[in-house]
């Protein structure tokens, strides 16, 4: 599977790492009254989607940047790669 990587181009998969859903950019805040709560659903509970879905992937043997990949999960068809942390900007995180 070939990650067409916004910065350095083409890349084979195998230096990349998959890391789950996209939404752990979103993590719960450590400080809220239910924080355990939170962080319970945010480490261990999680959705096993069939078609396309939002991932993280970190490029372990490359420039080590975060990327957030939209696959099809069923027939892993990448259609769009973007840079985690300019998804997280739009999100109104600075992570």
């Amino acid at each position: 599977m070939i990650i067409n990587h916004p910065l350095l181009g083409p890349r084979d998969s195998q230096e990349f790492t998959y890391l789950g859903d996209m939404s752990l950019i979103n993590r719960p805040d450590w400080e809220a009254d239910d924080a355990v709560d939170q962080f319970h659903e945010y480490l261990y509970l999680r959705d096993n989607p069939a078609g396309e879905h939002k991932e993280l992937w970190f490029h372990e043997q490359g420039d080590r940047s975060w990327l957030v990949v939209t696959r099809n999960t069923l027939t892993h068809d990448i259609t769009k790669v973007e840079i985690a942390k300019d998804i997280a900007r739009q999100m109104g995180r600075s992570k």
